[in-house]
């Protein structure tokens, strides 16, 4: 198949989705299928290259930071990728078109639907549903909700990665058609046997609902006596985390923003024995499947995606329970064979549930439904030219 896949974050830049749309074109591509991707340009990236087999097409647009996205920046690939896409489509014969995120992508998708005849594949990843990330798109997406119904509307069909993510959506769109495919992960990247160190690793977008505030107030009064907590990632929540962690003496490292594939972030997976993800809201973390591959003993929150990631192989607290988060850590901080005993859980639940062979094949066959059932929805307003000739076009 020829799949024109549409980001606009891929890797380097971007959070949980950005590496998520690589790794499932790079084994698309693994499996003889052709990859074409159309996402931001950003500081100095080509605007054309191969990466692991995929065409990668960049477009130039407003974005001042690696990490973080704003919605005049989104507006503004939207607008940019319009004219490469036409382009593309024009001069290639995809098979599908597999759009990450409803919105911004999935509104460039909906733009040139009529005219490309393309079936749409949406998959969501969190801040683009209502409810899931109040704190940062609370307001956008009061403003835009006819917008956002009129692009799940436009989809074939939509995936979600949860159950979680699924009933944020019912609970404003119903009966679409929805199909749950969990995020892949390529384990082989980290190594689950190097020993483990008296460590505490979060990786995180330093915004309140990922809760890291709770995980500092959780931790006076814990016996640390040796261990240190390594704090990854940026955001504009930092400033506070640093400040009350000064305020309580605790032994926290903060070590910024670091690239996914760097070797710094890498080693700190592999030599941390617990890894703390207190977010509030969460659809389907990678970086939980980052530390489940390194042999990691995990406590995250229940109530969230994160249940459907670490399934019973982990420990689950309340969200915002800085109490109930200080006595899982202190069951992993004084047990040595707990915490042994759930890294290896962690990593056999990883390699048996989430390897992306398996999940890239689950897409190709939704592909492959979607695009009989959008052929025969061409062919049902093909025999009703009637429709057309009262002077409105037909909803494909």
């Amino acid at each position: 198949m020829r799949i024109l896949t549409l980001n606009y974050e891929f890797p380097p830049i971007g959070g949980g989705g950005s590496p998520v749309s690589h790794e499932l074109g790079r084994e698309l591509v693994a499996q003889g299928h052709e990859v074409d991707v159309v996402t931001m340009g950003f500081k100095g990236l080509p605007a054309r290259e191969v990466v692991d087999g995929i065409n990668v097409h960049r477009v130039a647009c407003l974005r001042r930071r690696a990490d973080v996205c704003k919605t005049h920046e989104m507006a503004s690939f939207v607008m940019a990728a319009l004219p490469k896409v036409a382009r593309l489509v024009a001069a290639q014969s995809y098979d599908v078109n597999h759009t990450h995120f409803i919105m911004p992508t999935g509104l460039l998708s909906r733009l040139f639907k009529r005219w490309a005849r393309l079936p749409i594949v949406v998959t969501m990843h969190g801040s683009d549903v209502p409810g899931y990330n109040p704190d940062r798109f609370g307001i956008e997406h009061q403003l835009l909700g006819p917008l956002w119904k009129w692009i799940l509307h436009g989809a074939d069909h939509l995936i979600s990665p949860s159950q979680y993510l699924r009933k944020l959506v019912d609970q404003r769109a119903k009966e679409l058609p929805i199909t749950i495919i969990p995020n892949g992960f390529r384990y082989e990247r980290f190594c689950a046997d190097r020993p483990k160190e008296r460590r505490i690793l979060v990786v995180s977008r330093m915004l309140p609902r990922k809760g890291v505030q709770h995980l500092l107030a959780a931790l006076p009064g814990l016996d640390l006596r040796g261990f240190q907590i390594d704090i990854v990632g940026d955001g504009p929540y930092l400033p506070t985390l640093k400040e009350m962690a000064r305020d309580q003496d605790l032994p926290v490292k903060f070590w910024g923003w670091l690239d996914n594939g760097s070797p710094e972030l890498k080693d700190l997976y592999e030599r941390a024995s617990i890894f703390a993800f207190t977010s509030e809201a969460e659809n389907f973390p990678v970086v939980l499947l980052e530390a489940m591959a390194a042999g990691q003993a995990i406590v995250t929150c229940d109530g969230t995606g994160c249940p459907e990631v670490v399934g019973p192989d982990a420990l689950l607290v309340p969200p915002r329970r800085p109490d109930c988060l200080a006595q899982a850590l202190a069951k992993l901080i004084e047990d040595d064979e707990l915490r042994a005993d759930l890294g290896r859980r962690a990593r056999a639940r990883v390699e048996e549930e989430f390897g992306w062979q398996g999940i890239a094949r689950r897409h190709v066959a939704l592909y492959h439904e979607v695009r009989k059932s959008h052929a025969r929805a061409m062919r049902g307003a093909v025999a009703a030219p009637s429709r057309v000739s009262r002077g409105k076009a037909p909803i494909l």
